[in-house]
């Protein structure tokens, strides 16, 4: 895992011990390797909500997604599309998109064993183009 963030093992280990003790990951397995003991982890929750989103945080969860569907079986659903809407109509895509979300509950999921997807949902307002400074 290290090799493939490029990351040296002791900040791993740093920042997984500050997601474990924030409840954002769990230790899901472990593992007896040569002396050692591997850590396998798991994040807690079924869906992550980033209320204030950072470029660095950002581009680590696209990084993520990207690596995610370099590795999916199934041909993946990825769109980006830009549309002109009012305060108004952008918020209320935003209400609509948040309940095709969460409106799928744990009960009509699938039973163990089938193939997990992930949905990933981005709305947001493009920053205006610089204007001209002749």
């Amino acid at each position: 895992m290290t090799q493939a963030l490029d990351a040296r093992k002791g900040n791993v280990a740093h920042h997984l011990k500050v997601l474990r003790e924030a409840g954002l990951v769990h230790i899901a397995e472990t593992r007896q390797v040569r002396g050692g003991t591997e850590q396998y982890y798991r994040r807690t929750a079924r869906q992550m909500v980033v209320a204030e989103p950072q470029a660095a945080g950002t581009a680590a969860m696209l990084a993520a997604v990207a690596q995610e569907l370099d590795l999916s079986p199934a041909e993946p659903l990825l769109t980006l599309r830009h549309l002109r809407l009012s305060p108004a109509k952008a918020r209320e895509l935003g209400e609509a998109l948040a309940q095709l979300v969460d409106g799928v509950d744990e009960a009509e999921e699938e039973p163990e064993g089938q193939p997990v997807h992930g949905v990933l949902v981005a709305l947001y307002q493009q920053a205006s183009p610089a204007s001209p400074t002749w």
